[in-house]
């Protein structure tokens, strides 16, 4: 399958969602070539010391739509995998917060790396955090 098509697969519940984002409160609910949305439910299980969501849980939804926005580029047997991400942290979170929605768009894919950004937003669309990933792509790693 090419990037789109597994990644579909995983929105349409053909493939099922990597183990991880059941643990972290999150599903993949859209892709299209370049764009990915995830949805996340922050649940009081991820708070830190404070009372709040710890910042390792937006760093995730965000890490993992912009990944897949890179990944729906990517040609059958090519992989990737996150080289780097920066997350700015705007706004408190908690699981009053409720459902937050975390988009990723490609920037630029190249042959070796692929940048994308990201937001993450609550249901009234106020900004709680964004980011910016580089990905390196990986050739032959999958089929």
């Amino acid at each position: 399958m090419t990037g789109l098509e597994f990644i579909k697969a995983i929105v349409d519940g053909d493939v099922p969602p990597p183990p991880m984002a059941l643990t972290l409160g999150m599903r993949l609910v859209e892709a299209e070539e370049g764009r990915a949305l995830f949805v996340g439910e922050p649940r009081p299980e991820y708070y830190n010391p404070m009372g709040v969501i710890h910042g390792g849980w937006p760093a995730a939804l965000l890490d993992s739509c912009m990944g897949c926005a890179v990944h729906t580029t990517l040609p059958e047997g090519s992989a990737y995998t996150t080289i780097e991400i920066k997350i700015d942290l705007m706004r408190t979170i908690t699981a009053e917060t409720g459902e937050v929605f975390a988009e990723g768009n490609v920037v630029k894919v190249g042959r070796r790396v692929g940048f994308a950004d990201g937001t993450l937003r609550d249901s009234a669309g106020k900004l709680l955090a964004r980011g910016t990933t580089s990905c390196l792509i990986m050739s032959g790693v999958r089929d």
